[in-house]
């Protein structure tokens, strides 16, 4: 009998030590960026027509984001911002990089001299891994496995056909699995591709005692506009082809996040995994939707950077919750920071704050501080200041300025009758400017704005061509 009361009591001891162990272990970090999605395009933000079950389960778990922004309309600099937590304008990491591969000397790629998260937590003990699309520069020092992460499966550019298919113009911009090409004849569809080999590694990370860090990077719903039948008999339900099409490949998406997430369950680090979720930037105009907000991707009105964005942590973060102020995707690396109790060296300058105080409830609300945007070296730009927006947009070749508190849909233009206000929100974009680099590289993107804003003048001209209110009075 005192041999099992002595079995029983280091059986005990044991299940005390091991439980206080998991309590005290540092959060796994899942990172899950979706690619081109609108604002109005997931059941959290209140579609009606594409079926998002899995991303409303999350943030039904976490924290809401309703005025949660990208640091940039499209996608390379976006992914800049967020991996380092600084305004990708400060080392010119500004435009987008052509699709296309780069030599070893180029400079088209996130500065090396940059430290990312990745970087941060692969020397903090964190098994690291990047899943999906890139788009940091393709040449072999900018490759994920270069940078801080031990384990990639995924592609280098900004685009690619999500059957894995390559031609001979872009055959070594396709997938890879550690810096080895991926037998195209393994590959199904890329974003259940995506979703599945980050089940195998939850798999394999969740058997040690070390914790991870994964960046899951769907290059879905990015064009080209392509998805299984299974995922377009989701969406029958919606008559607009373009936009059924699109939905599929959200849904897609949605059903993988949720296979991951079930896989974090089912090994038990469900409830301390820090995971975020959000869009690179805005819709693109393949059938998304940033509704209600004006614009689009490439844009800087609303619904060109603000974002779907949950972030969910069940050990920590108490759920079913939205915050209404402004945040912005530079605030993930500081949070993960706080979240993992690491430090980075002072000379970092990180330009996002901690959100680990609102997320906690120990804080009901952020410090004011002012959020920029920039593209192309200026030649569109945007500042918001506590509820003023001031926008100069490219597109429109003209300048504007929101209330955003009264007027979140931008349609009232007050620039006219409010020209102080443009004239400080223009001194504070002008003082933040100072301190950005010359973009590296050419803007691949821009040549976007001008024929988007020609074939739309064009539209309105013939709508209007028989309109005889317009002609002069003789």
């Amino acid at each position: 009998m005192k041999k099992y009361y002595g079995y029983l009591t280091l059986l005990l001891a044991f299940c005390c030590t091991t439980l206080q162990a998991q309590k005290s272990k540092q959060p796994n970090i899942l990172i899950i960026l979706s690619d081109d999605q609108g604002w109005g395009d997931v059941g959290f933000n209140g579609a009606t027509d594409i079926p998002t079950p899995n991303l409303n389960a999350l943030a039904k778990d976490g924290v809401i984001f309703s005025q949660g922004y990208s640091s940039h309309p499209y996608c390379s600099p976006s992914r800049a911002g967020l991996l380092t937590g600084r305004y990708q304008q400060k080392f010119g990491h500004e435009n987008n990089p052509e699709n296309e591969k780069q030599n070893e000397d180029t400079v088209i790629g996130l500065p090396l001299n940059e430290l990312m998260i990745s970087e941060v937590l692969q020397q903090n003990n964190y098994h690291t891994c990047a899943i999906g699309k890139w788009h940091l520069g393709n040449a072999h020092k900018f490759l994920p496995n270069q940078r801080g992460f031990k384990d990639w499966f995924g592609f280098s550019g900004g685009g690619f056909n999500y059957w894995g298919k390559t031609t001979p113009k872009n055959k070594e911009l396709g997938v890879m699995k550690n810096g080895k090409p991926v037998p195209e004849n393994t590959l199904t569809y890329l974003t259940d591709d995506f979703s599945n080999q980050a089940i195998n590694y939850i798999d394999q990370y969740s058997k040690t005692e070390q914790p991870f860090f994964m960046y899951l990077a769907y290059n879905a719903p990015h064009a080209p506009i392509q998805a299984t039948k299974e995922y377009t008999n989701l969406v029958t339900h919606i008559e607009n082809g373009e936009r059924a099409a699109y939905a599929a490949m959200v849904a897609g998406m949605d059903a993988g996040i949720g296979k991951v997430i079930q896989k974090l369950k089912e090994t038990g680090v469900y409830n301390n995994t820090l995971i975020v979720f959000y869009s690179d930037n805005g819709g693109h105009s393949h059938g998304a939707s940033s509704a209600p907000y004006r614009g689009h991707k490439g844009m800087l009105f609303e619904g060109g950077i603000r974002e779907p964005f949950v972030i969910s942590w069940p050990n920590k973060i108490k759920g079913n919750r939205t915050y209404k102020e402004p945040i912005i995707a530079l605030d993930i690396f500081p949070t993960i920071l706080a979240a993992t109790n690491t430090q980075v060296p002072a000379s970092k300058n990180i330009d996002g704050v901690n959100l680990l105080p609102i997320l906690t409830k120990k804080s009901k609300t952020l410090k004011e501080r002012p959020m920029y945007w920039q593209y192309s070296g200026g030649k569109g730009f945007a500042v918001r200041h506590k509820d003023f927006k001031l926008i100069y947009s490219y597109y429109k070749k003209k300048t504007f300025l929101f209330n955003i508190k009264k007027d979140p849909y931008e349609q009232n233009n007050l620039a006219h009758k409010h020209p102080e206000k443009v004239t400080q929100l223009a001194k504070m974009y002008d003082q933040w400017a100072k301190n950005n680099v010359d973009p590296l590289w050419q803007d691949a993107h821009l040549f976007n704005c001008d024929r988007e804003e020609n074939k739309r003048q064009a539209y309105i001209n013939k709508a209007t061509a028989g309109d005889k209110s317009n002609s002069k009075k003789k």
